[in-house]
């Protein structure tokens, strides 16, 4: 009889084992609780992801009656209350870096271009189980390539943490191409974008005070003006302004007929494309949408940061996973088409192909086929 994985242990491929045992080794921190391994350990958290486990009792329960699923995937009898403690108890740090990898195979699909990056940050009611220590909800902070659907970068925080802080600590790619929205309104921030040589695209608040140093004729359609201006040189508290260099105001109508002002560092290219680069932004609401909609990150299993961070998490390398699956098999479904398949099939033993695939008219030879891989 010709050995078939599940759809589960082919998603997980794309996590290199012996890559993951070598982290898992730096992350790993006193004994084994109860002997659920690092492996096991995530393995049941993104499994609760994509099978739609509603607490941990769904997830023990749902292994338990697909025992024989545990030799291929490496696991073993995964209990609530085991569980349950190494969320509350092991670092988040390894969950991270497998998001990480993930997140960096994507990029490799990718042609050589000009980075294009999302920054943003969504709100996440928590309930009053987390509320000590949340304030009542959570934070997804991200930075996101809307070319290849991926987050590069991310942090889960109280709700009370301000966008601009979190985005602070976030690496900064040099010579790519930044868009926020006012959430990260900060001169010494988008001084820290230039001299990295970085372009960004933002808003400007009605108030702020700037100089004018050059007039352009609004060229493109909803191009309302193009200026070049420098902003004030001094900050409140009498701070000096760090963004010394002039920057550029364009007055843009958008679909609803609402006019904005968008600014950016980038004096040459032209205006109708700068404007088209903000309005990109919209795609980093999509990918939060996307999240909210088809994984499990309404209702937490533990009430720790650490173990919500980790579920976050884990709902992330969920979303890479299925990526990462939807490119390799060229598919024609959605992700969210995809995503909506995997509780039924997640555990089952059939290509992955084969779940992307038309139904076909069942015949003799599909039910045959179908009993080689039971």
């Amino acid at each position: 009889m010709r050995y078939q994985s599940t759809v589960f242990g082919q998603l997980l491929k794309a996590v290199p084992r012996g890559w993951f045992d070598r982290v898992a080794a730096v992350h790993h921190a006193g004994r084994v609780k109860r002997r659920l391994s690092p492996w096991a350990h995530l393995v049941s958290m993104v499994f609760a992801q994509l099978g739609g486990a509603r607490s941990l009792r769904d997830v023990e329960r749902m292994l338990e009656r697909q025992r024989g699923a545990y030799a291929h995937l490496d696991l073993q009898a995964v209990r609530r209350a085991t569980l349950a403690d190494a969320n509350a108890s092991r670092s988040s740090g390894l969950f991270e870096a497998v998001a990480a990898r993930l997140s960096g195979r994507l990029a490799g699909r990718g042609a050589k271009r000009e980075a294009l990056r999302l920054i943003d940050a969504t709100h996440i009611f928590a309930g009053r189980r987390v509320e000590q220590w949340s304030g009542g909800g959570l934070k997804l902070h991200v930075v996101f390539d809307p070319v290849l659907e991926r987050p590069t970068c991310f942090a889960v925080t109280p709700k009370r943490v301000n966008d601009i802080t979190a985005a602070k600590l976030m690496p900064i790619e040099t010579g790519a191409t930044y868009v926020f929205d006012k959430g990260y309104y900060d001169y010494g921030f988008w001084a820290r974008l230039h001299q990295q040589g970085c372009r960004f695209v933002t808003r400007l608040k009605k108030h702020a005070s700037v100089r004018p140093c050059e007039e352009r004729k609004p060229l493109g359609e909803g191009i309302l003006f193009d200026r070049v201006v420098r902003l004030s040189e001094r900050l409140a508290s009498q701070r000096h302004n760090p963004l010394t260099e002039p920057v550029r105001l364009i007055g843009v109508r958008i679909d609803t007929g609402r006019e904005i002002t968008v600014l950016s560092n980038d004096l040459i290219a032209p205006a109708a494309e700068i404007a088209g680069l903000y309005k990109a932004r919209w795609q980093v609401e999509l990918f939060f949408k996307w999240i909210k909609q088809n994984l499990k990150i309404d209702h937490f299993f533990g009430t720790s940061h650490n173990a919500v961070t980790i579920q976050i998490i884990a709902a992330l390398i969920a979303y890479l996973l299925l990526r990462i699956a939807q490119l390799q098999h060229r598919a024609n479904l959605s992700l969210q088409a995809i995503a909506r398949l995997m509780p039924a099939f997640v555990l089952a033993r059939r290509p992955f192909q084969r779940v992307l695939d038309d139904p076909e008219p069942p015949t003799l030879q599909a039910f045959q086929m179908e009993l080689a891989y039971a």
